[in-house]
């Protein structure tokens, strides 16, 4: 028997943003966020809603994505809302409004996430629950997301490291970006499932290459807080990038020919988006030479220096 009940008439505007992973040599541990929103609104109806048209969807994923209790902000939000007793989520509705690509390698799944968690915060505060702590918030992300590395960012904002202290225990710390520090994305149109790309990563790597990494990572804590002038030489990788080579070939061509030229060029995430990190308000522009008569998008996308946000509309505990 549930122990609370959301108040009628609840409802809040979630917005989550993109975000780019692994970022060279930090595999499954850093990640950065993307001025780039999903936004979501999210209602308590005061009657039963239909179980097939709960969720609605303009932009990305439109006529594609589930609309029923399988979507997954909605699924998410049932299930925290389900373990904390709270009622009521079986009368949530949402629209959403989707900005950031799907099956890019730009964090949909991790907005989504971070999505469902922030309405059932809401909800649960508005039921006369405390505000979860930060903690909380990323063991429910990380417990669907499966890896910290987009949620983090996501949850907080700017550059995030994160590492497990102790199994199925994930921290995150974020970092103080560089003024300076630029973000330009190159999304082509063609999609690649993150399961496909983890599938093609050994499980073994030569020690040398873990050796390079390690210290590459650490240069690039360096690189994106202090010294920007030394992302080239920070954002290598020798773990994963190359051996996903076989299902973006389009991806790692690009970014080969941006490094040549001298940008700091990452596979974003699984793929198949590219990342370029640099400095200066030509940043774009010098993506767009390099890459010149490629159909992909170019878009310039600023750090997002915050993560997801919540506004109360309307709704609080009697």
């Amino acid at each position: 028997m549930s122990r609370h009940t959301a108040p009628q008439g609840f409802s809040a505007e979630i917005a989550v943003p993109a975000t780019s992973a692994n970022l060279g040599a930090g595999y499954d541990s850093f990640g950065m966020a993307l001025a780039m929103h999903d936004t979501v609104r999210a209602a308590i109806a005061g009657e039963p809603v239909d179980p097939a048209r709960r969720v609605t969807v303009t932009g990305e994923g439109e006529g594609e994505v589930p609309s029923d209790a399988s979507h997954l902000i909605l699924r998410v939000a049932s299930q925290v809302l389900a373990a904390r007793e709270v009622a009521g989520g079986e009368r949530l509705v949402l629209e959403c409004e989707n900005r950031i690509p799907h099956s890019r390698g730009l964090g949909s799944s991790a907005a989504a996430v971070v999505a469902g968690i922030s309405i059932a915060d809401a909800v649960s505060v508005a039921a006369g629950l405390p505000e979860p702590t930060p903690g909380e918030k990323l063991a429910w992300a990380t417990h669907f997301e499966g890896h910290p590395d987009n949620a983090a960012p996501a949850l907080f904002g700017g550059v995030t490291v994160s590492w497990y202290p102790e199994p199925e225990r994930a921290q995150s710390i974020s970092l103080p970006v560089h003024a300076d520090v630029r973000a330009v994305v190159v999304v082509p149109h063609a999609r690649l499932d993150t399961g496909v790309a983890r599938e093609l990563l050994p499980a073994r790597v030569p020690h040398a290459d873990a050796a390079a990494n390690s210290a590459i990572a650490g240069l690039f804590v360096h690189a994106v807080c202090h010294d920007p002038s030394l992302l080239f030489e920070a954002t290598r990788d020798r773990l994963h990038q190359e051996y996903r080579r076989p299902a973006m070939v389009g991806s790692l061509e690009r970014i080969d020919a941006l490094r040549e030229s001298g940008l700091a060029a990452v596979v974003s995430g699984a793929g198949p988006t590219v990342a370029v990190l640099g400095t200066g308000a030509d940043l774009e522009a010098r993506v767009r030479t390099v890459l010149s008569g490629d159909d992909a998008a170019v878009i310039a996308a600023p750090l997002a220096e915050s993560g997801a946000s919540t506004l109360l509309l309307r709704g609080t505990a009697a």
